[in-house]
């Protein structure tokens, strides 16, 4: 198991010691400027943040709602390119090694830059995985497994309408979590039913002991708690993203990530008790 693999399994054999979910949060990078962004991320961490997936921005982001959308909008405008979100990733290297970083996104900025070139890069920058959206696993040659081949985990997504036919080529090269999409639609949708989700990661089990980590339209604490209490791990984005733009200032959106992330964090402490 490489260094960038084993990060993510001792964050999950942490948490799981500890009776609780991870925490997974999702900012873009670069939004709403690159030093608000980067501050924004290291305040994850510093909140109790235990997994980042940090967005890379791309102009047709389809599967993500509103909220995302104009994070990824923002971050463009201001100047975010692949470089900057590499070099994002080394500056938390710099002051942080434990924490697993998710480079989360589509195919066309990888496929532009070039694959080989891509994955080598996000591993030296300390890239611990990747989720790309819209690259089902019919391509798992495109970049799956030269990330595989370069000690990157490949993070796949099960959704509602996963069937037992499709789960196997969906779990077949997935490594490091599951990330089980607990709506149909984009993120930052309407709260997923806690008794169906349950049902689904429960069937997913029965296929696979990788860890599951439940996402889209999870936005408060509460929320966050009642998957938490058989989740692996609760992904929060949307919400994240919104408390960052909503606040009356750039330095005031810092502090209100901060507190939703302690929030969240909290009650995923508590969750099984």
């Amino acid at each position: 198991m490489t260094i960038s693999q084993d990060r993510l399994a001792r964050r999950f054999a942490t948490v799981q010691a500890e009776n609780r979910a991870a925490l997974v949060t999702y900012l873009a990078a670069g939004d709403p400027d690159y030093a608000t962004s980067l501050a924004a991320v290291r305040g994850l961490a510093e909140s109790g943040a235990d997994i980042i997936e940090l967005g890379m921005p791309f102009t047709d982001p389809m599967a993500d709602g509103q909220a995302i959308q104009h994070a990824t909008r923002r971050a463009l405008e201001a100047g975010q390119t692949m470089d900057k979100t590499l070099e994002m990733v080394r500056e938390l290297r710099r002051e942080n090694n434990d924490i697993p970083i998710v480079l989360m996104g589509y195919y066309n900025p990888i496929y532009r830059r070039g694959v080989e070139r891509f994955v080598g890069e996000a591993r030296e920058a300390g890239v611990d995985g990747l989720i790309v959206v819209d690259l089902p696993p019919e391509h798992d040659d495109e970049l799956c497994l030269p990330a595989a081949k370069a000690g990157l985990n490949f993070i796949r997504l099960a959704t509602p309408t996963t069937d037992a036919a499709r789960l196997p080529g969906v779990l077949a090269n997935t490594s490091g979590f599951l990330y089980y999409v607990s709506s149909t639609g984009v993120t930052g949708g309407e709260a997923p039913s806690v008794e169906r989700v349950q049902a689904e990661v429960d069937r997913i089990r029965q296929h696979s002991d990788i860890p599951i980590a439940v996402g889209f339209g999870i936005r408060t604490a509460e929320q966050a708690g009642a998957i938490g209490r058989f989740a692996d791990g609760v992904v929060v984005g949307s919400a994240l993203v919104e408390a960052l733009a909503n606040a009356e200032s750039r330095e005031a959106g810092v502090t209100a990530v901060k507190s939703l992330t302690a929030e969240l964090a909290a009650a995923l402490k508590t969750a099984r008790d």
